[in-house]
């Protein structure tokens, strides 16, 4: 009886070489051939999950970030904790996230430098895939404001430093060895007690 086939599992297996190799050879360098020679499999096999190493790269980024967004909905309306404990909470555990897959995120860190040199603005992409991530801080902002669990302040300018603060720390662990994790969550919950109702300080 032939072995049965995880497909999800082969294209994350197909993904994971696809970044090695892109980081080794090059994004320009690499191809599908090698990709699927390295994966122990044929091309016509390769091309049944990915059309071109582009779409590889992009499923890289939904599968990397949808790993860090997947639960967050279900945690952020599913619990009785504080609104400013549960956005600390979900960027705390989207730097443990981030670690935990350091080596991915590095090696499309990697690719997307490589990319950006070639002219390939990744902007759009990254605005993409951290929408959600936008939508659920605003809508908790403005839950904690109206009940009194936040102080006064702008929505928009608040969920922008908290995603550039993530951003930074996804970028320095990729890059720093010497990145320190727990200093990050140190700023993180600094920063949610700017957000305190009985904080004095004026925030944008």
């Amino acid at each position: 009886m032939p072995k049965k086939i995880d497909h999800e599992e082969r294209k994350v297996k197909i993904l994971q070489t696809a970044l090695k190799v892109f980081a080794r050879e090059g994004y320009r360098d690499s191809n599908l051939s090698l990709i699927a020679t390295e994966c122990g499999i044929s091309r016509p096999t390769i091309y049944q999950y990915f059309k071109d190493k582009e779409q590889i790269y992009y499923y890289a980024v939904k599968l990397v970030t949808g790993r860090m967004f997947a639960k967050y909905a279900d945690y952020a309306w599913n619990t009785a904790d504080s609104v400013l404990i549960r956005i600390n909470t979900i960027c705390n555990d989207i730097i443990d996230m981030s670690k935990q897959y350091r080596n991915e995120l590095t090696s499309l860190m990697d690719v997307m430098l490589q990319l950006k040199k070639e002219g390939m603005d990744f902007s759009d992409i990254i605005f993409r895939r951290t929408a959600k991530l936008h939508i659920l801080f605003k809508r908790l902002l403005r839950i904690g404001i109206s009940n009194g669990q936040v102080r006064s302040c702008d929505i928009n300018k608040i969920t922008q430093h908290l995603v550039i603060l993530l951003e930074s720390f996804c970028f320095q662990l990729a890059f720093l060895d010497a990145f320190d994790a727990v200093g990050a969550k140190e700023v993180v919950a600094n920063y949610m007690t700017l957000l305190e109702p009985t904080t004095h300080t004026q925030l944008a």
